[in-house]
């Protein structure tokens, strides 16, 4: 099940999907806060995850019992994740001198919290987040998701 709790109103960073490409891309974004349990999957490397661990495109971020996770991107969005959460930054496309933007999350199950960076406020038709029965399509600068199982 799948619900939306509340709504509210440089360089270039492309990050690539395949291996080669992984294994040298620019971080799309940071660990800010971290609690519990909390482990990042990149490329098949688990990582538990620490104060300024880097976060890629098709990076999986998991969340324990009794655990949360907070990331700051690049561009400013901050995505926070609660307890016994998994996702995965699908895509992230980050060129202001190029207008190119480009945000996609895919929420397994779990909750986060979504403050919107630059991306949403310069194209906020480029950011989404996928649920197992949906996708919310970013136009507001807040907003709060829970994918139950």
């Amino acid at each position: 099940m799948f619900s939306v709790l509340w709504w509210g109103g440089h360089g270039m960073v492309h990050a690539s999907s395949s291996a080669a490409a992984t294994a040298t891309a620019t971080a799309v974004g940071y660990v800010k806060t971290t609690a519990g349990d909390v482990w990042i999957t990149t490329q098949g490397q688990v990582v538990k995850a620490a104060l300024g661990t880097a976060i890629f495109q098709g990076s999986r971020l998991k969340t324990g019992a009794n655990s949360s996770l907070g990331i700051a991107f690049i561009d400013n969005t901050v995505i926070s994740f609660g307890a016994e959460t998994e996702s995965v930054v699908d895509e992230y496309l980050y060129a202001p001198n190029q207008s190119q933007f480009g945000l996609g999350m895919n929420l397994v199950k779990g909750t986060l919290n979504y403050m919107s960076g630059l991306i949403a406020k310069l194209k906020p038709e480029s950011v989404t987040i996928k649920t197992p029965t949906g996708i919310i399509g970013v136009r507001g600068t807040h907003f709060v998701a829970r994918v139950e199982e």
